[in-house]
This record gives structure tokens, C-alpha cells and sequence, in this order.
């Protein structure tokens, strides 16, 4: 099953998320690839990901006749204020030669020529947004139009930021990647957005965010009927609200239990309840 942005681009409707993982990154790749994720989501961004083991990974799986583009890879660019000290570019750079080293590094450690999503990790400000955002996003635009990234997005965004973005850009983003809160009506604001202007939302932390639904009675119940597990049922309730999930476990049966979710089938009314279950 895949999800298709504005821009007629398709991805695969569950992702594999490579954030923490360190030096058991390129084992876990593998394993997910080998599960049957087909989406790989990283970041150049020494703090929290270890971007060039994905690539490693990346070059096994191929050995293993998992071609490159049967892969769908979005990556980021992670600005001076979230590097934790350690930059993939010169820090001294304008904003614009910063995304373009970035971007580069980022090819040569997954070892592609051209990446399918290239995301802005998060805004420069909190509220709306900067001169630097629009720096750093006419950069990301030039890519784009350049062919290397076949979508351009923006994650840790603010409703407010996303629709003025919408409004001013040259191009609109693509995708974004919010981490989903329940209590924030699984971050209603921002995806009611991204489906008016036929925007790809990817929601992270789905399970570590609301740990209180996994155990809420009603999802149990859910589960129950199905016979299938509490994750399980979030992950389907995203699908079904038109949201792409993306999963970092780090077990095996996990993996291919989180992509049989999408075999699974909630009702309208267990839908309805779930969208409120936190509020």
C-alpha cells in the first residue's frame, strides 16, 4: 500500500524510523528491510542517528537483491541549534551552503545519488516562521527542483508555521513529520492542513506518546475482537485516518507484527472513539 502527495510521488504507507538506535543501527536496518519495510527514515544528525550505518545497511540489503529503488529514503537537514555540538557542514556557511553540504554528506553516507524525501528537522523559531526558515527552504526548494530529492518537507511544525508555509513558499512541503500526541487529537490541527493541501502527515512517537491509550480498556477491547495487539490497533487507527505511521522497534516480531497492522480493519464508530480517547 502506498500514500501519494500533491506532487504525485508515492511512499510506502509504513516507515521504518532509524532515531537512537547508535551502533545497532545497520543490524536493524537490515531487519527491517528483511521484515518488509520499504521506507527508511534517518537524519544527518550525529546526536540522535547514525545516518552513515544506514547506508551500510542500504548496501547489504542490495547485495541481497533489494535494489534502490525499491526503497523509499527521506532524510534531514538538521540545523547548528540541534547538532549537539557535532555539524555534517561548515557552521561558519551561509544557511544555504550549510543545506547543500548537509545534503551532499548525506548522499555519499547512504550511498544513493538522489534521496526521495529531504526534510527540515524543525523551524528556527518556535512560533512563526524566520528569515532563516525561508533561507534554509528556498535551499531545499533548489534541491528539489534540481531532481536530487524527489519531495521536500518539514518536521516538528506548528500549525501555524505549516500554514504559512503553505501560503508563502514557492513550494509547499510535501510531507511533514509531527510526533502525535493522543491528547492533542493526535495533532489534529496540523493534519487537518496537510489534508486540505494533499500533504503527506507521518506521525512518529504513536506508542511511546501515549503509552495511557495502549493501556486504555477500550483499545484492549478493540484488540481483543481483532485478535490483534494494542500497537496494532494504533498503527491501523493512523492508516485509517489517512496518517503514514512510522515504527522504531528494535524486535523482529515487532517489525512484522506492526506491518500485518495494516490487514487489520477498524469500524467508523471505534475510529470515532479512538480520535477522542485522550481529549
Amino acid at each position: 500500500m502506498t500514500l501519494t502527495a500533491y506532487n504525485h510521488v508515492p511512499i510506502p504507507s509504513f516507515m521504518y524510523g532509524t532515531a537512537w538506535k547508535k551502533e545497532a543501527t545497520r543490524e536493524l536496518v537490515q531487519l527491517a528491510v528483511a521484515s518488509g519495510f520499504r521506507a527508511i527514515d534517518t537524519a544527518n544528525q550525529l546526536i540522535h542517528y547514525e545516518e552513515a550505518l544506514v547506508g551500510e545497511a542500504l548496501q547489504a540489503v542490495a547485495k541481497k537483491g533489494i535494489k534502490r529503488d525499491t526503497l523509499f529514503l527521506q532524510t534531514k537537514f538538521t540545523s547548528v541549534g540541534g547538532q549537539g555540538g557535532r555539524t555534517p557542514y561548515d557552521p561558519s556557511a551561509d544557511l544555504a551552503t550549510q543545506v547543500r553540504q548537509s545534503f551532499d554528506s548525506s548522499l555519499t553516507h547512504l550511498c544513493t545519488e538522489y534521496v526521495d524525501s529531504y526534510v527540515l528537522h524543525g523551524p528556527y523559531s518556535r512560533r512563526r516562521l524566520g528569515e532563516a526558515d525561508w533561507e534554509v527552504w528556498a535551499a531545499m526548494e533548489d534541491l528539489y527542483q534540481s531532481g536530487k530529492t524527489k519531495m521536500i518537507g518539514i518536521s516538528n511544525v506548528a500549525a501555524g508555521q505549516l500554514a504559512q508555509l503553505c501560503e508563502q513558499a514557492n513550494l509547499k512541503p510535501m510531507v511533514v513529520q509531527n510526533r502525535c500526541f493522543a491528547a492533542l487529537g493526535w495533532d489534529k490541527e496540523v493534519r487537518e492542513i496537510c489534508q486540505a493541501e494533499g500533504i503527506i502527515y507521518q506521525g512518529f512517537s504513536l506508542l511511546t506518546a501515549n503509552r495511557e491509550v495502549l493501556a486504555h480498556p477500550e483499545i484492549r477491547t478493540i484488540a481483543k475482537r481483532l485478535g490483534a495487539g494494542t500497537a496494532q490497533i494504533i498503527f491501523r487507527f493512523a492508516m485509517q485516518i489517512g496518517m503514514l505511521p512510522l515504527t522504531g522497534t528494535t524486535s523482529q516480531q515487532h517489525m512484522k507484527e506492526d506491518l500485518q497492522a495494516e490487514q487489520l480493519a477498524l469500524s467508523t464508530e471505534e475510529i470515532a472513539r479512538i480520535e477522542t480517547i485522550a481529549l
